[in-house]
């Protein structure tokens, strides 16, 4: 992604509806390091994803994607994965906020869902745009705010917050 919010040419990861917090890092490993839960990310529900999944890629997803505990391990496992933004209709609460401070870019997509695996899109977050390269067929997002994106851009939170007092 650049200082624009744009991602081109992402090969998409497609999921159903309530994809929770407990299939992106699973309970049984979270006394475990980041590395060990992420290598278990989305197994029980796409088995290859981890061996599969490349940097860039982006994840669109049905509704409710990230319900469930409030772990801020199941964004960092995308992260640690390499995953450039989830698209979904709808997102856990926690589960965005925890996305935003981890550097995860997330849109809030209506069609999200009509997206299917293998598909690759470009994404204009600050338009809110997707297209899809294969089809030309394209979907509006909400459009991701500047200072959200600037977080994005700076790698989330943390070190948002360490460029900016560090000036």
């Amino acid at each position: 992604m650049n200082t624009h919010g744009l991602i081109k040419g992402a090969k998409v990861w497609a999921f159903g509806d309530y994809i929770d917090t407990d299939v992106l890092a699973p309970g049984l490993y979270m006394k475990s390091s980041t590395e060990v839960i992420a290598s278990h990310c989305l197994e029980t529900v796409e088995p290859d994803f981890v061996k599969n999944v490349n940097k860039g890629d982006v994840i669109c997803a049905g509704k409710s994607f990230g319900i469930g505990s409030s772990r801020e391990q199941a964004a960092q496992s995308l992260v640690y994965h390499g995953v450039a933004a989830v698209l979904a209709p709808s997102f856990g609460g926690i589960f965005y906020r925890n996305a935003i401070n981890h550097g995860l870019m997330t849109l809030i997509c209506p069609n999200a869902k009509q997206i299917t695996a293998g598909q690759h899109i470009s994404i204009d977050a600050t338009a809110g745009s997707v297209c899809i390269q294969e089809t030309g067929v394209q979907y509006s997002c909400e459009p991701m705010p500047k200072h959200l994106l600037a977080m994005m851009v700076d790698g989330g939170l943390v070190p948002h917050l360490q460029r900016r007092f560090a000036n």
